[in-house]
């Protein structure tokens, strides 16, 4: 999410704030209803991004037990900010931004994450946008889970009802969670994404039915459908050129999973069908479709809490049949499309305090002259960019025993993006590089 504008002096004593020695744990309410440190749950103590313990708790749903201050309300706040600085000046005409150099309030948000009732958990976010100034319900996951032997094979199982595809996903491979797991609204951005990696975002319901099976095999499947206009404009999320979906667009996800004495490997695929009016002009008769499948891999060190190593990558390919567009717009000029994005991106923890993240981004499609326009930003007709970016991160809490557990957690940051192309072109790519100071607590 994005950011606000505050005098410097403000931001100054904002960000100092956020760097005193509060001792915490992140999503403080998950650790309240388990009595399990941030660091059980997420690499880095904080985050995201999650260990096998964690992706465990999301599977069930939750609602697992046995804090000592499980009986206080699940509820917790999370207060965001930045500082940013591009190469090169940025246009950010009517924004109320300085060109560059920018101090932002990133976002404010408030949780409701735990347990509901027996076995019906949420983690759900409502939050103030700073960059736009709204208000709106942010990612939400309701779910219900339980588990049970069949033929003697242990199966967890259960139902997601969420309001954007991959929210529920436990790999942290898909667009909703997935490295840099934070941003600011002032930096500069490529000009095009998959649907089931950009489009959509809390602009739709949908639910999912899954299955673990003997903690191996992962099964899901389900569908989503865009949320009518006024109960977007209700949760603050209405947005009037997005794409309407027609009718319900099916998701599925299969993945393998196993955890060798603190070796953890997964192999997954996933995918997404999506009839789409675009810009909600159903006046062609007809509707776009996008076909994405993925495929994902994730490994993980565990053994050795003191050093944890991480590598995940991901390969989607978008189909894109774009008739509706053709009438519409005109555009594209080709009836049929295609665009590849590949993502990978490697970590290392020390003693779940100190963190180094490199990522890999590169994205490729169809050349049209009319899609990938110089008017609409694009150079080279084409929609490719390669980029790369590096995290340093330093989380002093979260970890066992600390002071005012489970209340507080802190994760500062120093983020760098490298461009080596930027929407179709290599030249003055570099121009668009950014470096990002955040300051992320959540209570």
């Amino acid at each position: 999410m994005t950011t606000i504008k505050f005098p410097h002096s403000a931001v100054l004593t904002f960000l100092a704030l956020l760097t005193l020695s509060f001792n915490a744990q992140a999503v403080p309410s998950f650790s309240r209803q388990t009595g399990a440190a941030c660091s059980q749950c997420h690499t880095q103590s904080f985050g995201p991004n999650l260990t096998p313990f964690g992706r465990d708790f999301k599977l069930g749903g939750y609602t697992l037990g046995g804090g000592k201050a499980s009986n206080i309300p699940a509820i917790s706040g999370m207060i965001e900010g930045s500082f940013t600085n591009t190469k090169s000046d940025q246009d950010l005409t009517g924004t109320g931004y300085n060109k560059n150099n920018n101090f932002t309030f990133d976002q404010a948000s408030l949780f409701y994450a735990g347990r509901i009732y027996d076995k019906v958990g949420a983690f759900s976010q409502l939050t103030f946008d700073g960059f736009s100034e709204r208000l709106a319900l942010d990612n939400t996951d309701i779910r219900f889970a339980d588990n049970n032997d069949f033929f003697d094979i242990p199966v967890s199982y259960g139902i997601s009802a969420n309001n954007n595809r991959t929210v529920q996903d436990l790999w942290n491979t898909t667009s909703a969670w997935g490295f840099p797991y934070n941003g600011s609204s002032v930096q500069p951005g490529v000009g095009t994404s998959a649907v089931i990696d950009g489009a959509f975002a809390t602009q739709v319901g949908g639910a999912t039915a899954y299955a673990m099976i003997d903690n191996l095999l992962y099964l899901e499947a389900g569908g989503y459908t865009s949320l009518s206009n006024n109960v977007q404009k209700g949760l603050g999320v209405a947005d009037a050129s997005q794409q309407q979906i027609d009718g319900a667009a099916p998701y599925w996800r299969v993945a393998l999973q196993q955890d060798w004495k603190g070796h953890f490997v997964s192999l997954g695929h996933y995918g997404m069908i999506a009839d789409v009016f675009p810009q909600r002009d159903r006046s062609a008769k007809t509707t776009d479709r996008f076909t994405d499948v993925a495929v994902d891999a994730t490994y993980q060190y565990m053994a050795n809490p003191k050093h944890i190593f991480e590598i995940k990558s991901t390969y989607l390919y978008e189909d894109q049949k774009l008739s509706a567009s053709r009438i519409i717009n005109a555009s594209p000029s080709e009836a049929r499309t295609y665009l590849n994005t590949f993502k990978f991106n490697t970590a290392y923890t020390f003693d779940q305090t100190y963190g180094l993240t490199f990522g890999y981004t590169k994205m490729n499609g169809s050349r049209d002259a009319m899609l990938y326009s110089p008017s609409n930003g694009f150079v080279s007709n084409r929609p490719n960019s390669e980029f790369y970016t590096a995290e340093l991160v330093y989380v002093p809490f979260g970890k066992n025993n600390a002071a005012f557990a489970p209340w507080l957690n802190l994760r500062t940051s120093l983020q760098y993006i490298g461009y080596s192309q930027f929407n179709g072109t290599t030249q003055q790519s570099a121009a668009n590089n950014t470096f990002m100071l955040n300051g992320w607590l959540i209570f």
